[in-house]
Parts: C-alpha cells; sequence; structure tokens
C-alpha cells in the first residue's frame, strides 16, 4: 500500500449562526482551497462529507457547490466519531490505489440529531450523554478516588487554550470555583464539565505519496490508524472505569504506526466531558491506570515531559459540531507538525495523535501523524 500524507486544511470559525449546513461546508473547503498550494477543482477525485444532519445527498450537493465532479461521492455518519470514519475511510481509498486526491469535509449545525440518544433502549428514559459521563465519573471516583477538583482542572486548561484559538467557540477565562460552582447537570458532572453543540467546519486534503509534494511543502503523513467497535448500546459496557474501544483502537494504531505511547507529542483527545478526557489519559497510555486524575493535576500546571493534550481546546474549549469535531481535530494536529498553530505551538513536536469516539466509548478511531 502506498503512505498516505494530509497536504491542507481548512477550517471555519465554531459559532451559532442562521448559516445553512452547505453554507458551513463550503467555507471551510474554501479556505482549505486558499491555502493549499497548486490545488485545482479538477484535481479532487474523491468527496467524503463526514456530518450527522437529516439533510440528504449532502456530498454530492457540496461537490456541486463546490464546482467538484469527484469520482467517489459519500456521505459518512457515525455520530461522534463521523469524523475520525472520515479520514480513515480516505485513506483506505488512497492506499488501496483507488485515488490520490480526497477531499474531507466535517460539517454539522447546533441542533443535530446525534446530540440525544434516542435508538439506544438500554439507556431507559436517561437519553442524554451526561448520563452515561456521570457514571463512568462516579466509577473511576469510587475506584481511584478521582476528584472533582480533578475533572474541574481539564475544563479550565481546555477553556484557557481556546483562549489562543480564534476559531474556538468559547473565548471566556474560567477559573476553578466557576466550574466546581456551575450548574449541576447530573451528579457529578457540572455545565463546565461539558462539551457544547455548535455550528462549525473543517476540511482535509488527503494525498498519495506520489502526489503529496504538489500541494504544498510540508507534507504529514498518517502513520498509524485504529478502530474498534465494541457495542452500540450502554448496556454492553462492562466497565465503567475505561472506554474499551479506545485503548483497543490505540492499541492497533500505535502498532501499525510502530510507536510507543510516550512518544506522542501532541493529542487531540475527545473530551466531550471532562471525565472522557481523564479516561482517554489512561487508556491512550499517557498515564498509568488510576491516574488519570493525576495527570490531570500535572497537566493544569504544565510539567514537562507531558504529551500535550488539546491545545486548542479540545471539544470543551473549542466546541463541539458533531460531523466536524473528529476533522478538526487532524487540522490542529497537521498545524502543530507544521509549526503553524500560532500562540498555541507545541515546541518541537514530531508525533500526534487524534482520539474521537461515540456514544459512551462504544466505538473510537485513532489516528497517528507524523512529519
Amino acid at each position: 500500500m502506498q503512505r498516505v500524507a494530509i497536504a491542507g486544511y481548512g477550517l471555519t470559525k465554531f459559532r451559532k449562526s442562521n448559516d445553512s449546513l452547505y453554507t458551513l461546508a463550503c467555507e471551510s473547503a474554501r479556505d482549505l482551497f486558499q491555502n493549499a498550494k497548486n490545488l485545482s477543482q479538477q484535481d479532487v477525485e474523491t468527496v467524503l462529507v463526514s456530518t450527522c444532519d437529516n439533510e440528504q445527498y449532502t456530498s454530492s450537493i457540496i461537490s456541486e457547490m463546490l464546482g467538484l465532479r469527484p469520482k467517489i461521492s459519500h456521505r459518512i455518519e457515525n455520530m461522534c466519531n463521523s469524523g475520525g470514519n472520515a479520514i480513515i475511510s480516505a485513506y483506505s481509498f488512497i492506499a488501496s490505489g483507488l485515488c490520490d486526491v480526497a477531499l474531507v469535509i466535517g460539517v454539522e449545525k447546533a441542533d443535530s440529531p446525534a446530540a440525544r440518544l434516542e435508538w439506544d433502549i438500554s439507556r431507559g428514559s436517561f437519553k442524554h450523554p451526561a448520563h452515561w459521563a456521570a457514571m463512568f465519573a462516579k466509577s473511576h471516583m469510587n475506584a481511584y478516588g478521582t476528584t472533582e477538583e480533578q475533572m474541574a482542572m481539564v475544563s479550565v486548561k481546555n477553556h484557557d487554550n481556546a483562549l489562543m484559538n480564534p476559531k474556538a467557540y468559547f473565548q471566556n477565562k474560567i477559573t476553578l470555583d466557576d466550574v466546581l460552582y456551575s450548574k449541576p447537570v447530573v451528579e457529578p458532572v457540572k455545565l463546565y464539565d461539558c462539551s457544547a453543540p455548535c455550528d462549525g467546519a473543517a476540511s482535509l486534503l488527503l494525498v498519495s505519496e506520489e502526489r503529496a509534494r504538489e500541494f504544498g511543502d510540508q507534507p504529514v503523513w498518517i502513520t498509524g490508524i485504529g478502530q474498534r467497535t465494541v457495542s452500540a448500546s450502554f448496556s454492553k459496557v462492562s466497565d465503567l472505569t475505561r472506554m474499551e474501544s479506545t485503548a483497543l483502537a490505540a492499541r492497533d494504531a500505535y502498532a501499525r504506526a510502530k510507536i510507543e505511547p510516550d512518544m506522542v507529542d501532541v493529542a487531540e483527545v475527545h473530551d466531550a466531558f471532562t471525565i472522557c478526557e481523564i479516561l482517554a489519559y489512561e487508556d491512550l497510555g499517557f498515564a498509568r491506570k488510576g491516574e488519570g486524575g493525576k495527570f490531570a493535576e500535572e497537566s493544569q500546571f504544565g510539567i514537562d515531559g507531558k504529551v500535550a493534550v488539546n491545545a486548542r481546546g479540545g471539544l470543551i474549549g473549542t466546541g463541539h459540531p458533531i460531523g466536524a469535531t473528529g476533522i478538526a481535530q487532524a487540522v490542529e494536529i497537521v498545524a502543530q507538525l507544521r509549526n503553524e498553530a500560532e500562540r498555541r505551538q507545541v515546541k518541537d513536536c514530531k508525533i500526534g495523535l487524534t482520539h474521537n469516539l461515540s456514544a459512551a466509548a462504544t466505538s473510537t478511531t485513532i489516528v497517528t501523524m507524523g512529519v
């Protein structure tokens, strides 16, 4: 199989607006075309659109609006994990030789139907994702002594990072007390422990090794991929102190990339809730089992030698336009590895990782990248 690179990216400001799904998608794609070297509409062979919106035929409609006539045009939906799935699908098309140039667009409106888990009858009347976040949090607290203060530190860090990201939805500094005394959602989860839905879109240009240098001087290579679905319903989640699909997907991605967790310099993890980031520290191998809360404390105070997590602000600081999130995570890693992240730039980073999950981590996609 041929190697696959990310050669360009585009991003909208994350916001709430009256803009249509198509306006948002085209805005991020135009940003990509403006920034990618020598890219023309005729170069694009594949268009993949990641969204959970009820609109139909979205990929073909967006292709026409952008003046594209791709050989392959698909819409991909896997709830919050849609973006990660779209990246790996584009990677597979190119690695297998079916195409050389793929445009991946993630787009969502704030009122996405994926915001509630209506299909999962095992959850009874507890359909909001905050209910499963609370169960993870209570289980980890009981097993390992994780505290609400440690969870709050994740939110403070990510809101601070979002202040350095002009595309982020939230631009307000918060304190530990702001989080701890914010409105209760489902004990112990509070308002500032949660990400917020918003409008937004993100785009990536994936290309074959043969054509990578045509579209820019700094290709970022996809070095490892891992995906795992352990169930759909919450009834199959047996251990509430870990995200099983994350641990399994990460193992596969690291093996494919031939790296170890301590080699990752910068990571975008799926902090739909603060407890998710703490669990991710452990399940991605950044912290020992049960020490995710301690890792959050160390990250809060900038302890040297730790992987930089959610430098753009994560979902909590940047916002969570569901179909766009996995793509936006990858945009950030590419920007970091190309030394284009401006005020939030992580020094000397060479290896990055994205972690994108769905529905109480019943599925996870991991992508590792390098320069």
